[in-house]
Parts: C-alpha cells; sequence; structure tokens
C-alpha cells in the first residue's frame, strides 16, 4: 500500500513540525507494516527520514528565535554516543526484540503524557543550573534508544527540556529537533554499510515529509499544544499495543 504509506509520510512530517517529535513514532509502524520494510532495515530508514526532516524542522524553528544552545550543547553530546552505541546494540539482536522495546517505550511515555506529566506551564530551573551529568544521562538514554529501535527520542526531549531543562514548550521543541538531527545522524553512521536501504523509498518519503515539518512547523502558534500532546499520546498508546500485538 505505497500509496498510504506516502500519505502518512507527509503526516509524519507534521507531527514533526508541531511536537518536536513523534515522527519516528509513526515512521517505523508504517515501514514495516504498510510499506512492509524488514524491521532491520526499517529502523535505519526511519533515522535517515527522521533526521533529514528534523533539520528543515529546526532550520525553521531556529529562524524564530526557538532553538537553545546551551540545552543542545548539554544534551547533545551524550545524545550522539548513547545513538551509536544502540546502533552497534541493534545489530546484534533480533528484530522482534527491537519491536517489543519499540512497544514498550510508546506505551510508556503515551501513558506519561496522559496522566498530565508533559511540559509544564512555567519554567523550571534553567538548564544552566542544572547538574552536568543529570543532562548528560538523559541524552545518553534518548540516544541509545535512537540507535536501537530508531525513535528520534522528541517525545522524550521535549519532556526533558521542559522538566530538567527549564524551557517554554516552544523553544522546547525547536531544540528538539535540533537533538533529534544529531542523534539520527548518529544512529545512521552506526548502521551505514552494516544494513541494506532502499533509498528510492526513503528519497520519496523524505521528501513528503519534508513538506509536512513545514507545515507543521508553521502551525505550531495556531494549534493548542496541550490538546494536540492528548491527542498524540492517545495515537502513541494505540500504536504501541497494536505494535506489541503483531509483532
Amino acid at each position: 500500500m505505497p500509496v498510504l504509506g506516502y500519505a502518512l509520510a507527509v503526516l509524519i512530517g507534521v507531527t514533526l513540525g508541531l511536537l518536536g517529535g513523534g515522527g519516528s513514532i509513526l515512521t517505523v509502524p508504517v515501514l514495516v507494516y504498510v510499506m512492509h520494510v524488514d524491521v532491520k532495515q526499517a529502523v535505519p530508514a526511519s533515522l535517515v527520514v527522521v533526521g533529514l526532516t528534523s533539520l528543515v524542522g529546526a532550520y525553521h524553528h531556529w529562524k524564530a528565535g526557538n532553538v537553545h544552545l546551551p540545552a543542545v550543547v548539554a544534551f547533545g553530546p551524550t545524545a550522539v554516543l548513547g545513538s551509536l552505541a544502540g546502533s552497534q546494540v541493534a545489530l546484534r539482536v533480533s528484530g522482534r526484540l527491537q519491536l517489543t522495546i519499540f512497544a514498550v517505550v510508546l506505551v510508556g511515555a503515551s501513558v506519561r503524557m496522559l496522566m498530565g506529566r508533559g511540559a509544564p506551564d512555567a519554567p523550571a530551573t534553567p538548564i544552566t543550573r542544572r547538574p552536568l551529568p543529570l543532562l548528560a544521562l538523559l541524552g545518553a538514554g534518548v540516544g541509545v534508544l535512537t540507535g536501537l529501535v530508531g525513535v528520534g527520542g522528541g517525545f522524550l526531549y521535549v519532556p526533558a527540556l521542559t522538566l530538567a531543562g527549564g524551557l517554554d514548550m516552544k523553544k522546547a521543541v525547536g531544540t528538539s529537533l535540533a537533538l533529534i538531527t544529531l542523534s539520527s545522524a548518529a544512529g545512521i553512521a552506526g548502521y551505514l554499510g552494516r544494513v541494506p536501504l532502499d533509498w528510492q523509498l526513503i528519497a520519496i518519503f523524505t521528501v513528503l515529509a519534508f513538506a509536512g515539518v513545514a507545515l507543521g512547523s508553521r502551525l505550531v502558534r495556531r494549534v493548542s499544544q496541550q490538546g494536540l500532546r492528548r491527542a498524540f499520546a492517545v495515537l502513541m498508546l494505540v500504536m504501541g499495543v497494536l505494535v506489541l500485538i503483531r509483532r
């Protein structure tokens, strides 16, 4: 069902632009269950699509002043190392295990969002006053998941940037996209030459997602973020349960 898959590619881009993450949550299942790509190829393919579309989204948010460089410096290095490590682990485990971990992460993140433990209304302690080891550990953890199961980590980065970094929602979204770009690039580097990729499929998927992320980045000011996050949390929960059933 390539037509449906390509239509969903646009939705993936819109999600990234609006929420600063979530695109990879849709990309892996779409590639596996709609486009019938093996999970071992779907994970790195997802990193290519999400990494490039996140780069476009990060650029738009950078122009709007919504990328917080101190946060990128605090989270970025360990996220890159974690993603490289995660990709190496992924090459040594079964695709079934990867999908199981992917589904568990989705369910856990969706429950957290539905319980209202996402971004606070007011900024917390500024990131420059947070312990560097804590920020490094958070970056590494999200990076490992990025390389292992192909999640860009935006649905984890955004809460971390608001709760641990003290950023408002708009800056958290823009900064998340920058961090996703870095960690996805590192994960891709770990897979190159080790896993065959369908570059034609990836190219078409990415171009369509580009259109979506540009649209989402422009709509971010006009959409209720709280309502959008709750709706997306429900989608994550449903997706996680379906992956657990079908893995």
